[in-house]
């Protein structure tokens, strides 16, 4: 069982401590039928059922090997501080921040950090930029 803790609240807190650290490996995002992606027995890092269909957040090795298709090849970038899901502003100021640098994201909130997919090829752009607003937000 996850231990329950109360993550950090404060945007300024948030965004001096926020580490980001860009992970290994490509992903992907494919949408399949529930049924077919449980028959697959894929091991997506996210999932999220829409009407449309249950979308996944898989290793591009993954979905390349199952012959799915797939968008948006991108690498992850996770914020390791604890932040708490009711924090209000973290995710305005880094995505903000990536947009005026022309780096689209895609922002999703776990129990414990704010994980960001960035395209492939501008993973050390927004490496660098996250890197930026940490030093601003520690002159502050």
């Amino acid at each position: 069982m996850a231990k329950q803790m109360n993550g950090e609240s404060k945007l300024l807190t948030l965004l001096q401590n926020m580490r980001p650290e860009l992970q290994d490996g490509e992903f992907v995002f494919c949408s399949l039928e529930p049924a077919v992606a449980s028959e697959l027995g894929l091991l997506p890092i996210g999932q999220f059922l829409e009407e449309e269909g249950l979308t996944l957040i898989l290793a591009k090795d993954e979905a390349e090997a199952n012959h799915l298709d797939f968008t948006f090849p991108c690498r992850k970038i996770t914020l390791k501080v604890h932040s708490s899901l009711e924090a209000i502003g973290l995710l305005a100021v880094v995505t903000e921040k990536l947009a005026e640098h022309g780096i689209s994201v895609n922002a999703i909130s776990a129990y414990f950090h704010d994980h960001l997919f960035v395209p492939s090829d501008k993973a050390e752009d927004a490496m660098r930029v996250l890197g930026d607003v940490v030093e601003q937000s520690l002159r502050s």
